[in-house]
């Protein structure tokens, strides 16, 4: 998607998770807003919040998930990053997924039914980060389900994760409460 494409896109990605997938209480007050206004939501320099994406990588029978050592933020977590421009949002992120962790073999989850609608929307705080002159702000990430084999070799990007590894599923509980509860309702794959 294209600059020109992205608000209109973002904002009807918004509305219908609103519709089809969110919870009564979950009402994205700050990133409506943001949208409302006009924020440049695709880049990184807009605040007080700005679009990220995230891949919850999951083994075929849901029992592991795909896990990175996040350097900055100095906990484990799932893929992902900032939004960089491509045709759907769920395509930013798993190439976070790949960059991060050289997962091969990575394929969209079914609950997605081959669309770009999101599992979880989450807006959370984030620390700055002095180097780049950011002060903390919110992620407004955009969180889709994918598959992969757990047997595959990872090999983490070093200047941003520690690690990289499959983890027992629970351990989301941690980071993504949302995407732990909704997992409770999405049969595995086959």
């Amino acid at each position: 998607m294209s600059p020109d494409t992205f608000d209109a896109a973002l904002a009807e990605t918004v509305r219908r998770y609103l519709a089809e997938v969110a919870e009564p209480r979950e009402h994205l007050s700050l990133l409506r807003w943001q949208i409302e206004q006009g924020h440049r939501l695709d880049q990184r320099t807009t605040f007080p919040g700005h679009l990220t994406t995230s891949a919850v990588v999951l083994s075929p029978d849901h029992c592991q998930t795909l896990l990175i050592d996040h350097v900055t933020i100095g906990r484990w977590l799932q893929p992902g990053g900032h939004y960089e421009p491509v045709s759907h949002f769920h395509l930013s992120a798993k190439r976070e997924a790949v960059e991060e962790t050289a997962v091969t073999g990575l394929a969209l989850h079914p609950w997605h039914q081959g669309g770009d609608l999101p599992f979880v929307i989450d807006s959370h705080d984030v620390p700055g980060k002095p180097s780049r002159n950011e002060p903390p702000h919110v992620h407004h990430d955009l969180q889709y389900l994918f598959i992969a084999d757990p047997a595959r070799p990872l090999v983490p990007q070093l200047d941003e994760v520690h690690a990289a590894q499959w983890r027992d599923v629970a351990m989301l509980a941690e980071f993504a409460p949302k995407v732990l509860a909704r997992l409770q309702s999405v049969a595995p794959p086959g």
